[in-house]
């Protein structure tokens, strides 16, 4: 298992970009999706919220590669994009015809979930701008070299939008590779969005094929299983508890599969209730476990989210050139925190993080 070999910051514009797509998340708050009469307006998306995470909450520079079609929605996008001080240097622009037949942006609703009713996700992103990215259409050399990038991060969102998603994916990870960027890749298995396109077992095939270019792989117990294919023994959705060794085992399995990654990590998640869940993660690294405690009965407001600012806290930690507890700590702390707001990015402070994970009570701080 190869250590990570992370370029220093000088002579990079970049700590991090990202490939994927940014929705326009419509959240009802407290409402359903089907009875509600007001939505609110978010952006999100799973790769781009793992840049988002990291200028936001550490201060580092980060930029999305993208595409959005021209026209007001797109850039509603753009605007709280900019926001988000995430570089939209590298967005496409793609000619709007009107109604959205050669293309139109992303739509996600999402409800929270409350109790026993769980949060449930309606996707509308079919013939997205960026589903119809194409092979040398965007200029890798130039943001991995030219410009300078440490860190490159996609994942299996990314690449279930269309047939060719996965191409893109991997034109980019290969010159990443290259040019000496390390390369993250989050599982992030949707059903939703691989039905159309041959399943769970089309899912495991472009998956498999692409982790041979991953350093740094992201997911939980249904990603390891469902996006690649591993049955572990006492590992599935109906677990009723946290068990670290059975998730030990599942990493083990995918290293001895994939011997070129660095670091696998996942989450944990026993979710007793829509707003109780226990959380804490782990992730393997030159040979050792690395494990963030369980905290249990972790009240939550809003899961989407969750696990891609735990990346965001993880990558920060290996850019920041901590130890590997440190990192999987800061991204376990950043990822329950960014569960307590609203809407997929995180609205925590690094002080706020660092205060978690030194056990931070919820005293009132004035």
């Amino acid at each position: 298992m190869p250590k990570l070999n992370i370029k220093s910051k000088s002579g990079c514009m970049w700590d991090l970009v990202s490939l994927g797509e940014v929705m326009l998340r419509l959240d009802p708050g407290d409402e359903r999706i089907s009875t509600t009469r007001h939505f609110r307006a978010w952006e999100g998306g799973g790769e781009y919220n793992v840049a988002r995470g990291l200028r936001r909450c550490f201060g580092l520079d980060a930029a999305v590669v993208t595409a959005l079609a021209d026209n007001p929605i797109g850039h509603l996008v753009e605007d709280l994009m900019l926001q988000g001080g995430i570089s939209q240097k590298y967005v496409r622009w793609v000619p709007f015809d009107g109604v959205g037949r050669s293309a139109r942006n992303g739509l996600n609703f999402t409800e929270r979930g409350f109790g026993l009713r769980a949060p449930l996700g309606c996707s509308d992103r079919g013939h997205t701008a960026v589903s119809q990215l194409k092979l040398g259409e965007i200029n890798w050399d130039q943001i991995f070299r030219q410009d300078g990038t440490r860190w490159f991060h996609t994942g299996g969102i990314f690449c279930a939008l269309s047939e060719t998603a996965p191409l893109v994916a991997q034109e980019a990870m290969e010159a990443a590779k290259r040019a000496g960027v390390v390369v993250s890749y989050d599982l992030n298995y949707r059903a939703s969005l691989w039905k159309s396109l041959g399943g769970k077992s089309k899912a495991q095939e472009t998956n498999r094929h692409l982790a041979p270019f991953v350093d740094v792989m992201f997911g939980n117990e249904e990603d390891f299983t469902a996006a690649l294919g591993f049955a572990v023994k006492d590992l599935d959705e109906h677990h009723t508890r946290l068990d670290p060794d059975n998730f030990k085992r599942m990493i083990e399995t995918v290293v001895q599969h994939f011997p070129k990654l660095s670091v696998v990590a996942t989450t944990l998640r026993h979710a007793k209730t829509a707003t109780r869940n226990d959380w804490g993660a782990m992730c393997y690294y030159d040979g050792d476990f690395c494990q963030a405690r369980i905290r249990e009965n972790l009240e939550i407001y809003d899961r989407v989210g969750g696990g891609d600012s735990f990346a965001s806290g993880l990558i920060y930690g290996f850019l920041s050139g901590k130890e590997p507890q440190w990192a999987v700590d800061c991204g376990a702390a950043h990822g329950a925190l960014a569960m307590t707001t609203p809407g997929d990015t995180t609205m925590a402070s690094l002080d706020e993080v660092l205060q978690m994970m030194k056990g931070q009570t919820a005293r009132i701080q004035r």
